[in-house]
């Protein structure tokens, strides 16, 4: 735990050591409805999926950069291959937009937890974190379908200062239930998005001086 913490200094507030312990503590809730889970990788996997967030650059993959720094570091510890292996998978298979879809028990798990720290009334507070650190406005009121055609390629924003949490919502946040694997997950995400739903229709209102 303590490595984790270190090597996560100075990472934004959306994506800290705060986050990993919200992944953490929700990967122990999913895992009570599967009893043949191995706690051993999952809790590993969840201290250690996002080590390298301090490292990440543009064109690099965090979770890549994780899987190997959390190899070196497991192997130093006398973990052996086998399970190195079942902690990496998890840790490569986390990612909302990554090509590695996660196999085991294990790696569904911490994929539906990393996914639900990004909804509920974490996931407002962290987009409009994230909305504040960028410069972005606190919503926007550009068509859909205008904004996806002018400022997302190939599923990524272009320009993040045109980007909102409301925007961020629409285009991404809202499509998480339908990309979780656990029921337990999914019942988790149905509440949290409800949530976020009713927060968006009330900011609307707000901004246009309606309530």
């Amino acid at each position: 735990m303590n490595f984790a913490k270190e090597m996560m200094e100075g990472v934004d507030s959306a994506h800290d050591f705060l986050h990993v312990m919200r992944v953490y503590n929700l990967c122990l809730l999913i895992a009570q409805d599967y009893p043949n889970v191995d706690l051993d990788v999952l809790i590993t996997a969840a201290l250690l999926h996002d080590v390298a967030r301090a490292k990440e650059k543009e064109g690099f993959d965090h979770a890549v950069l994780s899987a190997e720094i959390a190899e070196k570091f497991l192997r130093k510890l006398g973990y052996s291959e086998e399970k190195i292996e079942k902690v990496k998978h998890c840790i490569l298979s986390h990612r909302f937009r990554g090509e590695i879809k996660p196999k085991t028990i294990e790696a569904k798990i911490l994929s539906d937890a990393d996914k639900l720290d990004a909804l509920g009334a974490i996931g407002v507070a962290r987009a409009f974190m994230l909305a504040g650190k960028l410069n972005q406005k606190i919503y926007s009121d550009t068509p859909l379908t205008r904004y996806v055609k002018e400022n997302i390629v190939n599923g990524k924003v272009r320009d993040l200062s045109k980007h909102s949490p409301n925007l961020e919502f629409e285009i991404k946040l809202k499509k998480i239930p339908s990309r979780l694997y656990t029921e337990k997950a999914k019942q988790i995400a149905e509440e949290r998005h409800k949530f976020m739903v009713e927060f968006f229709e009330r900011l609307k209102m707000e901004i246009k001086g309606e309530k």
